[in-house]
Formats: C-alpha cells, structure tokens, sequence
C-alpha cells in the first residue's frame, strides 16, 4: 500500500483480500508510542474505507508482540499538561483518554473481521487492544497481563469492558486486580486465544490460512456477522433477533447465496463482488 511510505510504526500489506498490519519497532518491543497512536486507527479505517480487503490480520515483529503504552506518552507535558485549572486539566484528560478509546474502538468497528497473531509478551494496551479483535491466535510461549494494575492506575482503553465478556468473570476479575501474568495455555483453557502454536512461523501460516478461508466467503455475509455478534454482546436476546430479522429484510439477496452454490457444485472458490468502498459524505458532489 502507498501508505507504508508515511507509517513509522506499522507496516500494511494486502494480497488475496487479507490486510496484513503488522506492529514493526521490534527493538522497542512494539511499545505504542506517539507514531503508534496517529497512525493505527488511521490504517485500520482505511483499510476499511477501501474494502480491498476482507480480513484483517494483526500481528508483530520481533521477539515480543507489543509491551503496551510506551512510557514517553506519559511524561510528553503536551499529550498530559499538568498544570493549570483541576477542572480543565480533567476534561482534557477524559477527552484524551477517549480519543485513545477510539482507535481501538475502529477495530470492532471494521466491517472486515480482525484476527490478532500474538508472540511473546501483550502487556497493558496491547490486551486492551487485542480484546477488540474478533479472535485472538498466539504461540506456546505468549504470555498476556493486564499491567495497568501493578503500576498504580486502572486499564482504561476497553480491556475492563471487553475481557469480562470474553472469558469466565471471576478469572477476568481476579487478573484485572492482581495483573499477574497468564501463559499461552492459560488463555486457551479459559477461551481467550482460539488456538496455540508451536513458533511464530507457525502461528502466522495458520492465522494466514483461516484468513483465507475468511476471504473466500461472502464479504456481506461476513460482514452480517460480525455485525450480529457485536449487536448481541451488547443488547438482549429479544431485541439482538429484531435487529436480525430488520438487518435480513434489507441485506439479503440470493446472488451470493447463488454463486456459493455454483461454486460448490464446480469445487473453485466464488467470485464475489466486494462490498463498497466507504467516501468522504458527499465525495462526488
């Protein structure tokens, strides 16, 4: 993508409807620093805006995946200005908490799914980031803990919100208060990961391969669940099989349910029209 040329934390390739965004200052163990926070939502509603894709894949370089909120955001005096009015000190800094909300937020957001393929360690942002992915794939050696809490605050960009419904409560509780770490095994047994893997090669070939099997269906389709199953986690079952039945009514029509049988019966993959690109509002006027 054109973008690469401009990023300086990220990198992006896309090919065979998968975007590939991959985490890329291994020798800062992937921290999240300024470049990290202007550029990551920006790519991802691109990627989504640009419907080139059907997939997301979220990985990293290097020996870990990404050890959360680089330390110098913290101590910049213009992202965190600690003098002045307590009032407007406070408002500013909700304000900047919910603009760092947002750019994990874009990842429910995408119509695309998003898959995160985890090495090593996921500390602080980097669980509140991966719990906004729609499933998480990581090696034997991974190892994920909910940091904010042992440094004296308290996580705020999505994991107390998301975790919890992920995963049993009562663990999500306990490693939310503790902020222990937790290994690859731990985080498949209680549901967090879907899958663990032998090495870092391993892992991306086999999120690599459900991507693809992601891309070769229907993107409406896909795209229909993902918006169902972000509906129900959040509404009752009553209204989450209205809204079902309200989104069925305008978006189903048979031509890709023609063309997956077509396929099927020639043993090829369909060839699907993409989903349209999103514009600027009133780009072409």
């Amino acid at each position: 993508m054109e973008m690469n040329n401009e990023l300086k934390s990220l990198k992006v390739e896309i090919k065979d409807h998968i975007a590939h965004v991959i985490l890329n200052r291994p020798d800062a163990l992937n921290s999240m620093n300024i470049d990290f926070w202007r550029e990551f939502h920006d790519v991802i509603a691109q990627i989504d805006a640009q419907a080139e894709a059907r997939v997301i894949v979220l990985s990293s370089t290097g020996k870990h995946f990404c050890a959360g909120m680089d330390l110098a955001v913290f101590s910049n005096p213009k992202a965190l200005p600690n003098k002045g009015d307590p009032a407007r000190m406070a408002e500013n800094l909700r304000r900047l908490v919910l603009d760092l909300q947002e750019v994990f937020n874009v990842l429910e957001k995408a119509r695309m799914p998003v898959l995160s393929a985890i090495q090593g360690g996921c500390i602080g942002g980097a669980v509140d980031m991966i719990c906004a992915t729609d499933s998480r794939y990581c090696t034997k050696d991974a190892f994920f803990t909910i940091k904010e809490t042992q440094i004296g605050m308290t996580a705020d960009l999505g994991t107390l919100q998301r975790f919890p419904k992920l995963v049993p409560e009562g663990i999500a509780r306990e490693l939310a208060y503790t902020g222990r770490k937790f290994s690859a095994q731990e985080a498949k047994e209680m549901g967090f990961v879907n899958r663990v893997f032998e090495s870092q090669k391993a892992l991306l070939e086999g999120v690599m391969k459900i991507a693809h099997q992601i891309a070769e269906q229907s993107p409406m389709a896909v795209a229909g669940c993902k918006e169902m199953i972000n509906f129900s986690r959040d509404h009752s079952l009553e209204d989450s099989l209205k809204y079902m039945a309200t989104w069925q009514s305008g978006m189903f029509r048979p031509n890709d349910m023609m063309k997956s049988f077509a396929a099927s019966a020639q043993k090829k993959p369909a060839d699907f029209e993409p989903i349209l690109p999103k514009k600027p509002l009133f780009a072409d006027l």
